[in-house]
């Protein structure tokens, strides 16, 4: 019999499979928020609705040569958490007191987005350039949880 995965498996399985819908030519990154163990909301990185996305028209971040980490504003993409928390207010669902689980650790824009959001928990895959954005979850007491260091079995 196969093994049961743990919820922090199972969720970060699925924020995985949401990232495979990311238009970003450096990095495809998925989040998902849950409550009481229900999914609330999903998020990719990529363009705004409407607007043409990096795979079509190249990484401005790219062209410009800005490294991970610096100068968010000059980019032509939302990032997987804000996605994630407009899909809430955009259909009237309170994530407040929720978990995110993401494929990378947050950046420091979206990790002051989901303190301020509520968000009591996140669960993170692959690293981030961004002391900041650790220090500000940890002042706001946010639990961050890197999964490799779950106990999985």
């Amino acid at each position: 019999m196969n093994r049961r995965p743990s919820w922090d498996e199972y969720f970060m399985e699925i924020a995985g499979f949401v990232a495979t819908r990311s238009t970003c030519l450096r990095r495809q990154v998925g989040a998902v928020i849950v409550k009481t163990k229900r999914i609330l909301t999903t998020g990719y990185n990529g363009a705004p609705s409407g607007i043409k996305h990096c795979v079509e028209v190249g990484c401005l971040r790219q062209m410009m040569q800005i490294p991970s980490g610096e100068r968010h504003e000059l980019c032509r993409g939302l990032h997987a958490e804000q996605n994630a928390i407009i899909q809430g207010a955009a259909v009237g669902v309170c994530i407040k007191g929720g978990t995110l689980y993401v494929t990378h650790q947050p950046c420091v824009l979206c990790a002051k987005m989901l303190i301020n959001a509520g968000i009591e928990r996140i669960v993170y895959k692959g690293n981030y350039p961004d002391e900041l954005s650790l220090k500000l979850l940890k002042d706001a007491g946010v639990s961050l949880v890197k999964f490799e260091d779950i106990d999985n079995a």
